[in-house]
């Protein structure tokens, strides 16, 4: 069962997404050339103690051990699940991806911002833009009574049509009193399949591409996940809520 939000519920998840919202936003204006990926972490820890909220990533359980982090720090050919590190200094030309989940009043808040560092590389910032565009794409199809097949297919042809690789072992998910809730949402598929969406759903939709060959693998610390071939990889990722109209990015921060 893919569980409907009651209105107050709804209200719930609109302050911790507000709360994901804003703590990333400021995360990725402190990223900077010169700053380390632990000291990045160490600021989002110190923004979710003052928030009143908890990480949803610190003690996650793995197949190794728990993840040690507040925060996914992934760089370059780094996909998802990067464990933050004071060796890990960022540099002009670095592409990152901040995976900030938090738990606030019962309820969890996630989203993924691509952050360029300086002057980036051509193919860097395409596979960004492209990226960042699929999610756009994907959320626009998360319509009442459509399925969530349309919102794979639109995000699979987004990255096609860009020569880009579609990782199909991470996808996208429900989200609420849990972090993971049903549905899961690949970042491919065929339209008009799978559950149907209806209003009231709250979805967790993040593409992930690569730049050359989608094949990756676990490091050894058992969480960071990394492009095969040493090409870069790209994640991004909202939180939002199914409406009888459009659908309502709740992981937009409002200036």
């Amino acid at each position: 069962m893919i569980p409907i939000k009651t209105p107050e519920e709804i209200i719930k998840m609109h302050a911790a997404c507000r709360v994901a919202a804003e703590i990333l936003d400021e995360m990725s204006n402190f990223a900077k050339a010169g700053v380390s990926t632990q000291e990045l972490d160490d600021f989002g820890r110190e923004l979710m103690e003052e928030a009143g909220a908890t990480s949803a990533c610190f003690g996650y359980p793995g197949k190794k051990c728990k993840f040690p982090a507040y925060a996914c720090i992934s760089i370059n050919d780094e996909l998802v699940h990067g464990i933050p590190s004071k060796e890990v200094i960022l540099k002009d030309g670095d592409v990152l991806s901040i995976d900030l989940s938090v738990f606030y009043d019962g309820f969890a808040g996630d989203n993924t911002r691509i952050v360029r560092i300086g002057n980036v590389s051509p193919e860097a910032e395409k596979l960004s833009r492209v990226t960042e565009e699929a999610l756009l794409i994907g959320i626009s199809k998360a319509i009442d009574g459509n399925r969530v097949g349309d919102i794979s297919h639109a995000i699979e042809m987004h990255a096609i049509e860009n020569n880009c690789g579609v990782v199909k072992e991470y996808v996208g998910h429900g989200i609420g009193k849990k972090m993971h809730e049903d549905p899961q949402i690949p970042n491919y598929g065929r339209a008009h399949s799978g559950p149907t969406l209806k209003a009231g759903m709250t979805l967790a939709i993040e593409p992930m591409f690569t730049q050359g060959n989608p094949a990756v693998y676990v490091c050894d610390d058992g969480w960071t996940v990394k492009t095969r071939d040493g090409l870069l990889a790209s994640h991004c990722e909202h939180t939002i809520l199914v409406t009888n109209s459009l659908p309502e990015i709740l992981t937009l921060v409002k200036k």
